[in-house]
Parts: structure tokens; sequence; C-alpha cells
């Protein structure tokens, strides 16, 4: 019997709904359609006003926002209005901006966006507000926001409606505002340093420069079929060999594979190169762009993440992937001498392999399966195996292996870069052992580009280059735990309709 009461009293969502459609159209037939006007003067932000009461007391100001409270107390009322920066009180009386006026605001409802004009006082409990002078209804709300003490917690919705994640929880927005100042701030270090920013394109015939399965699409006009990049490397080392010695780019990539808390389908990257540097030019520049858009955007370049304090501001630790496995995994890698004698370590350390596999291949999959998780603090991992480099200049003292590598933090890599191999003979053979490859079912090899290795050709100077997993800085400098909490639209499958 109980729950049936409860039942009824809950508030019927259709019927509330319908109320504010009914006001709306009220409004309407009173000549006041709030989708009618078209601009509102705003002077000040919500924090603004708070961070400067000693200049603004007693001065008239305009804000806009949303409603995200009201308390009606007859002729005199309180409602909170929410900006881009945060919100703000306002006292609403029916003296101050006239009957008919108070009637209209005592009908808005939370989420109706409103300009609010008014002198800047505090209150009796000494609440920074704005005493309303004038209210002006700037757009109607016809649904209904989460309740406001616990905003929208659902997970999978919140993705899927972030506008209404945006509005309900101020921590996201901050999250994105700080995206947003983070690549503005790579953005700047880079100017200084040289660069420009270029634009590549993103609908190609081959999609190389890194291990990844492509999406395909088919280009009407031409008649072809073409793919998304999965990468931003082999245009810009063609303006490398052009002569625009330092470029860089930020875009978006595709790559055709899995969901989890560190990749989305479509992600951003950073990719830039400089000629005439290694990839110890590389780490250098790394090491002192995350730390100068640390300080610039956190104010402190030791951040929290999860359960660590990552420190930006120390040398980053630079270990080869062979040393770091026999620190790690108590393999000496530098005994194993065939593929068979990898193979075999494999298969004691229980780490899956297949039959196409090197010996190269087997210690990137031992590191991967002992290493990764321990490598908290920054962390280069130096030296990689030829084998899963196909795009790398060889160390000179071991052709088995490439000057690469890879940054991790908090177990996660980073960033990617090499001493970009320009020698177009040797380029070529490492293009053919990844069509083997790809005749042995690896779909994430590169195929062979007879455009890049013609601009090789032409001569492309000794170059350093490196690929940023923006999201992934992101959520190192928010603390945030997946890569959805900061893409404003990350990759959802579609709700069956």
């Amino acid at each position: 019997m109980q729950e049936n009461n409860k039942q009824t009293t809950e508030p019927d969502i259709n019927q509330l709904l319908k109320v504010r459609r009914e006001k709306l159209h009220e409004l309407q037939e009173n000549g006041k359609d709030p989708f009618a006007l078209t601009k509102y003067e705003v002077t000040h932000h919500s924090t603004e006003i708070k961070e400067d009461f000693d200049n603004l007391e007693g001065k008239t100001v305009s804000v806009a926002g949303r409603i995200m409270s009201k308390r009606i107390m007859g002729k005199a009322s309180f409602c909170h209005i929410r900006d881009l920066k945060g919100d703000i009180q306002s006292y609403v009386a029916r003296d101050s901006i006239g009957e008919e006026e108070y009637k209209d605001f005592k009908k808005l409802d939370v989420g109706d966006l409103v300009g609010l004009e008014g002198e800047v006082f505090k209150t009796k409990t000494g609440e920074t507000s704005i005493h309303a002078a004038k209210l002006t209804l700037l757009s109607k709300s016809l649904q209904i926001l989460p309740e406001k003490f616990h905003g929208l917690t659902n997970t999978d919705l919140r993705y899927r409606q972030r506008y209404v994640d945006l509005i309900t929880n101020p921590e996201v927005k901050d999250t994105f505002i700080k995206r947003s100042q983070i690549i503005s701030s790579m953005r700047r270090f880079l100017d200084r340093q040289g660069f420009i920013e270029v634009e590549t394109p993103m609908l190609v015939p081959n999609a190389g420069g890194a291990a990844a399965r492509p999406f395909e699409t088919h280009f009407n006009a031409l008649d072809e079929d073409v793919k998304l990049r999965i990468s931003l490397e082999l245009y810009l080392k063609r303006l490398i060999v052009g002569g625009l010695e330092r470029v860089y780019e930020i875009g978006r990539v595709f790559r055709n594979e899995g969901l989890d808390t560190r990749h989305n389908p479509e992600f951003t990257l950073m990719e830039l190169y400089q000629a005439y540097t290694d990839y110890h030019g590389m780490m250098d520049l790394t090491e002192q762009m995350f730390r100068h858009v640390a300080k610039e955007v956190c104010g402190e370049a030791v951040v929290p993440y999860g359960e660590a304090m990552i420190d930006l501001d120390s040398p980053f630790e630079r270990i080869s992937m062979v040393d770091a496995v026999k620190k790690y995994a108590k393999v000496d890698f530098t005994e194993i001498k065939t593929d068979e004698e990898a193979k075999a370590l494999a298969d004691k350390l229980e780490v899956h392999y297949e039959k196409r596999h090197k010996k190269g291949d087997i210690l990137s999959l031992i590191f991967e399966e002992f290493v990764e998780e321990h490598l908290i603090q920054p962390t280069f991992v130096l030296d990689h195996p030829v084998e899963i480099s196909p795009l790398t200049k060889r160390k000179p003292e071991n052709s088995d292996y490439v000057e690469r590598f890879e940054l991790f933090i908090y177990g996660r890599e980073m960033a990617n870069a090499y001493s970009e191999l320009n020698d177009p003979i040797d380029q070529r053979k490492r293009f053919e052992a990844q069509e083997a490859l790809i005749a042995q079912g690896d779909e994430e090899a590169n195929h062979l580009d007879e455009d890049f290795l013609n601009a090789l050709s032409i001569g492309m100077p000794p170059t350093g280059g490196i690929g940023y997993g923006i999201d992934r800085l992101v959520m190192l400098l928010t603390n945030s735990a997946a890569i959805r909490d900061v893409l404003l639209f990350p990759t959802m499958k579609s709700l069956e309709k």
C-alpha cells in the first residue's frame, strides 16, 4: 500500500513537460517569445564579480546564464545563475523589477536561460549577489534537468548527453576548459621553438605511419576507395623533404580498433618533425614541453594522477627496452640469439605470440606484459627492436634495434618518437617486409607507399619525429580516469530504435 502511495506522489514527467510547453505558449501569446531574442549584452561573468567585489560593489553589471535554483519568498526571491565561469546568486524583488515582471519571474523554470542586470552587493550571510533591476528570459527550457544535488550521474547517459553533463556537473566543464588550455599551451611552446602548424589530408589512398587497422570509405566523385588516416607521419615527412624544417599538426586520426579506458577509435594526435636532430632531441623537447604545459595550465609540474603524484619537474628516466625487461622481467634478452629461442622464452613466461612473430616482436610482447605497469613516473623507453619499427633509423652499433623511444607515465604510453629513417633503399625493404606481413594476415602492417619513397629519394635530412596522444595528456593533467572523460563526444554504440 505504501509503495502505491509513493508511486502516486512522484511527479508525472510528461505532465511537467506539458506545463513547460504551456508556459511557452502563454509567453508567445502575450508577445514575449523567448526564442525571438537575438542577443544580450553581457558585462561580467560570475567569478569575475566575486573576485573583483571590492571594485564592483554598488555598480551595475549584467550577466547571462541558466537558472539552477529558485527560492520564492512572497514579494522577494532568490535564484542562482550558472554561466561559463560558475554560479552567482541574484536577489529578485517585486519592487525592483516591477509587479508584472515579478509574476513572470515566478513562472520561470530551473534550466531557463536568462539575462540579469543589477547592482552588486553582499547578503547578510556574506554571499556576493546581484540585486536584480531587470531580468530577461533569453530561452525557455522545455526539458527537465537532473535533480540538482546529484546531477547527471549515469555514465553512459553523461557521454551521450554531454550538453546536460556540462550544465549539471561543473567539474566536467572545468576538464574541457583545461583541455583547450593544454592544447593552446602546446601550440605556444612549439611556435616559440620555431615550429609551424600545418594541415594534411584525412582521406588518404594509403593509411600508413602506424600499426593500426584503418576505416575505409568510398570517394564517389573519383570512384575510388579511400581510408581515414591512422597517423600524420608520412605527409609531415614529405614537408621536411620540401624544406619546412620544423612542422607540427594537431588533428583527428582514426583507428578501427576496440574501446577501453585508454582507446577511442577517433582521437586527437599531435605529431611534430624537426630536421637536423634525432630522438635525443625529441626527448629533450618533450621533457621541456610537458613541464611547461603542466606549469602553465596546472600551476605546478608535480600533478596528482590516480594514487600517485606525477613528477614532471625532475629529469625523466631514460632506459632501453632491453634493460627495462631485464630490470622488471628478470630476463637478459641479449642472450637470446634466434627467433626460436625468443619463442621458447615466451612459452616459459606464458606470453602469447603469433607464428609470424620474430625475436624483436617477442621482446616487445614481454615488455608489454611485465614492464609497462611499473613505469609510473615519466620514463623514456629507448631502442626498440627493428621488427616493430618500420620507419625508424637503425642504431649504428646494433642493427637489430632502432633509435626510437616511447614515453610512459602511469604505465601508459604518452608519446612515440624516432630518429626518422631517411634511406629510401632501406625504407623500401622495410615496406616490403610489411607487405609480407599483410600477406600473412597482419591487418595492422604498413602498405608500401611509392610517393613517400619518391619523396625520400629526393632527399630528407636527418630528422627527429614524435607523436603525442593529446587525449592521454589531458587525462593526466586533469586527473581523469578514462579517455571518454576528456572527449566531448566519445564514440558510442548507437541506441536501438
